[in-house]
């Protein structure tokens, strides 16, 4: 096959997608070109069309062997020929860890309603609203949550981050990845995991998109271990897809922005980036249909914790103690005999960011709307509104399909701090704690009263 200056082994927006290989943490390989990949080896003296070979590293070279990711890839050009000079540029909206500002207080139970879009153009760069950080960039642990609001895509500009993985939920609009591994089209009640150093650009195939981002800085995010639940239900390895190899051979400028220790760094290029075309490894993009995800629960008495919903997590130096958890409450049947279905009043020691993708949250069935996000902080008590206690404390307990609904949770063991839009731009629900004033004393001392 001839290659030249113009050709791209990519689809535009409206052409079909080049596909999918299943599994999470698989070591894949796959080939743009035929004969591209070298067989047996890493790093042969000369890679076939006239290719170079670099690898990626996701953990430390000296990593134990079930945690080592690297990916090998097989570019028109090193990495080294996708930088020039650095200048600093400022996004104000992107914000990182530490970033505690004095008169903003972070102690309180909060809920926004869906952040509008705006009139001005915004990519994905400049539509990044962050609303809560906790932990610290520079030791790399803790994370950031934000709201995405983009409007345009990324045209010749892309975008990586030193600093950070990110986890993608869309709640409104698709999104498109091209990344330097492939392509991932991205839709509401879909997740991806885009990995720390990746290079990729953010198309919208048809309109304007919203949705909500964790921004992790610790340890990569791993399948939790299901231990007494065993081999299956919860999300299953199968179900997480990473693009097949798709590459740019395109001459024209370009401009790449790296985030590096919370700040952003722009360079100029003449060409696409996106120039693998072939690569192997464990260290990839990856998305997630959310409506694959099995819910486990009780079946005879009690309600489990929300843990029992954890999708994906990030380990801590603590066991069992996440830096962040990605918990989803989806559709599921609720079967508990005696038993107080809704999410328990409670403290807890991690703190919990919240969103709404679609319909309505069970503890919480009014104010609570797609889009929205609320913030329960570490230690701050919490729990259903006065309408949910007195449907669900009174509810004829037969078997019931809770329906209509899928909100997820950013659970991490730091405070999270809020910015300053957060504070006093976002739509901020100054009544939200008045759910709970009319909860009133019910006790008076009557042995066996319920």
């Amino acid at each position: 096959m001839t290659i030249d200056s113009t050709m791209i082994v990519a689809p535009s927006p409206s052409e079909a997608h080049p596909g999918y290989m299943p599994g999470f943490g698989n070591d894949f390989e796959t080939e743009a070109l035929p004969g591209a990949l070298p067989q047996g080896m890493n790093s042969p003296q000369r890679c076939n069309y006239g290719l170079y070979g670099e690898q990626l590293s996701g953990t430390a070279f000296t990593a134990p062997s079930h945690q080592n990711e690297r990916t090998w890839c097989y570019r028109i050009r090193p990495s080294v020929k996708h930088t020039g000079r650095f200048k600093r540029v400022d996004l104000p909206y992107w914000n990182s860890a530490p970033h505690v500002i004095g008169d903003v207080t972070s102690l309180g139970q909060y809920r926004w309603i869906p952040v509008p879009h705006s009139d001005v153009p915004l990519t994905w760069l400049t539509g990044m609203r962050t609303m809560t950080t906790a932990g610290d960039v520079n030791t790399q642990i803790g994370m950031a949550s934000h709201i995405y609001l983009v409007t345009r895509s990324m045209e010749e500009s892309y975008f990586y981050s030193a600093d950070s993985e990110l986890l993608v939920v869309p709640q409104e609009g698709r999104l498109r990845f091209a990344t330097e591994l492939g392509i991932i089209d991205l839709a509401p009640q879909e997740i991806a995991v885009i990995p720390r150093g990746l290079v990729y650009r953010v198309e919208l195939p048809d309109g304007p998109a919203r949705g909500f981002v964790c921004e992790n800085y610790g340890q990569k995010f791993e399948l939790p271990s299901r231990g007494p639940i065993g081999a299956n239900c919860m999300a299953n390895r199968r179900d997480f897809k990473s693009p097949v190899a798709a590459f740019e051979d395109r001459e024209t400028p370009s401009t790449v922005t790296i985030k590096w220790c919370g700040q952003f760094h722009e360079t100029q290029i003449g060409h696409s980036p996106l120039d693998v075309v072939a690569w192997h490894g464990n260290y990839a993009p990856v998305k997630y249909d959310l409506r694959t995800y099995c819910p486990v629960g009780a079946i005879l008495f009690d309600h489990p914790d929300p843990s029992i919903f954890t999708v994906l997590t990030a380990p801590s130096g603590q066991a069992g103690t996440a830096n962040i958890d990605f918990v989803l409450f989806r559709e599921r049947w609720m079967v508990a005999e005696d038993t107080f279905r809704p999410p328990w009043y409670h403290k807890n020691v991690m703190s919990e960011l919240m969103g709404n993708i679609y319909g309505e949250y069970d503890a919480k069935p009014q104010g609570f709307a797609p889009g929205g996000m609320s913030l329960h902080n570490m230690m701050l008590p919490h729990g259903p509104d006065r309408e949910a206690l007195d449907k669900a404390s009174n509810a004829d307990l037969t078997p019931e399909k809770l329906d209509n609904t899928m909100s997820f949770m950013f659970e991490t063991r730091f405070p999270q701090h809020l910015t300053a839009f957060a504070a006093n731009e976002a739509p901020l629900q100054d009544d939200y704690i008045d759910c709970w004033a009319s909860l009133e004393k019910k006790f008076d001392g009557t042995p066996g009263k319920k």
